[in-house]
């Protein structure tokens, strides 16, 4: 069977995050999206944990209003990478926190921060059975590539242990393929939501061939066993992403890898730290000048939430104006989820809605959206073709690769 999982977000318990990521919310809302499998996050929380609990069918079960959850949690080391941790079970999770309470307060942020490095914390997921890999790997102020320049360099002993990399908003296949280390790994996109509304929840995920949903099945589909694998990502153009291009993190204003090393990375125009960028950061690290996906490689799909690209089309300036919400409940209406309308529906299935926002997705599917990268901690952004006068299709003037039309798959 295929599903779609999105194998990391946030309690209301981690910093930052919406009071309204309750488990019934999320849930709720992951099946308005089309998500099958939704990770808890914030597992060793001790408070977030008993909720968890109380909310299990079993030990191995939990699934609210028809949306199935499983164990996850993200750890900060004492380098400040941040890793992910998928775990068989509610007592797997248990042994977790009572492993990771002896290095640091769990109680005080959904997120903890341990005195371990990164072996250290994937010995210790080996012992309880949790599958580990670096989360945002790319993300120039958290991340395995802002501490290290290679897998070993973190894991050290424990790196073969490490099944998957999660690609983060700002950088996709194609980036993370140019790195032959990475070849051997699963990749996961996911939204790593701190809101649970469409915007935000499964803002990324990843599709998988799996033979049942739950730990088993999903483990079976990361390490590549039996047949089952992922078979799609499904997330932003890499330009979106906050940190794609070097950029100043008070102005925002952008520099070429030549100009953040002659400034010795100062903004000449504010005095702000310039943070490097991933595709800076990417261009260091490879040791390919062009990807080379391997064959277990899925599909890489860039899209946006369906609410973001309704508001584009008709040209308003939120995602909750009423011509906005309007047309987002007409489409999950007829189609029942997001995820069918943006990759399973038909161009004449879609005439319910204002033939501009019916354009604004096939410009998604086809890769023909201009991208605005992002950087220094600003969100890149989107714009749409405008169609010639002449009534002929426009031509992609996006920045990135035009993407193959989903039905070519």
């Amino acid at each position: 069977m295929q599903i779609n999982a999105d194998l990391h977000l946030h309690s209301k318990y981690s910093m930052a995050c919406s009071k309204n990521m309750e488990l019934s919310t999320i849930s709720i809302e992951a099946r308005k999206k089309g998500i099958d499998l939704v990770a808890t996050g914030d597992c060793i929380h001790p408070k977030w944990l008993e909720e968890i609990k109380r909310a299990a069918t079993d030990n191995e079960t939990i699934s609210i209003n028809g949306t199935h959850f499983i164990p996850t949690t993200e750890i900060e080391d004492k380098d400040r990478v941040h890793h992910l941790l998928i775990l068989p079970s509610i007592s797997k999770a248990e042994e977790l926190a009572e492993a990771m309470s002896k290095y640091g307060n769990l109680a005080v942020d959904g997120r903890p921060t341990v005195r371990l490095d990164g072996c250290e914390i994937a010995q210790i997921a080996k012992d309880v059975g949790a599958l580990i890999g670096p989360c945002h790997a790319f993300t120039p102020w958290t991340a395995l590539y802002a501490s290290h320049d290679s897998l070993d360099s973190c894991y050290g002993d424990m790196t073969e242990y490490i099944s998957f990399l999660e690609l983060g908003l700002s950088a996709d296949s194609d980036y993370a393929d140019r790195i032959s280390e990475l070849h051997r790994l699963t990749f996961l996109t996911n939204s790593d939501a701190h809101s649970p509304w469409s915007n935000k929840l499964a803002r990324e995920f990843t599709r998988f061939k799996v033979p049942s949903i739950d730990f088993e099945g999903l483990e079976k589909a990361i390490l590549r066993k039996e047949g089952y694998k992922a078979t799609l990502n499904v997330g932003f153009f890499p330009g979106e992403g906050k940190y794609n291009e070097s950029a100043c993190i008070k102005c925002y204003t952008h520099y070429t890898h030549e100009e953040c090393i002659r400034q010795n990375w100062r903004c000449p125009e504010c005095r702000g730290q310039i943070k490097k960028g991933v595709q800076d950061r990417v261009n260091e690290l490879a040791d390919l000048d062009s990807p080379q996906h391997p064959d277990h490689r899925p599909d890489y799909i860039h899209l946006a939430p369906l609410a973001e690209i309704i508001m584009m089309a008709l040209g308003h300036a939120s995602i909750t104006t009423k011509g906005v919400t309007s047309a987002w409940t007409a489409l999950i209406e007829r189609f029942g989820n997001e995820v069918a309308v943006l990759l399973d529906s038909k161009n004449e299935q879609l005439g319910i809605v204002d033939q501009r926002i019916v354009d604004a997705i096939m410009a998604f599917r086809n890769g023909e959206v201009i991208i605005r990268p992002g950087g220094g901690g600003e969100y890149g952004h989107i714009e749409l073709p405008s169609p010639k006068e002449d009534g002929t299709e426009p031509q992609s003037q996006n920045e990135t690769k035009a993407q193959s039309s989903l039905f070519d798959f």
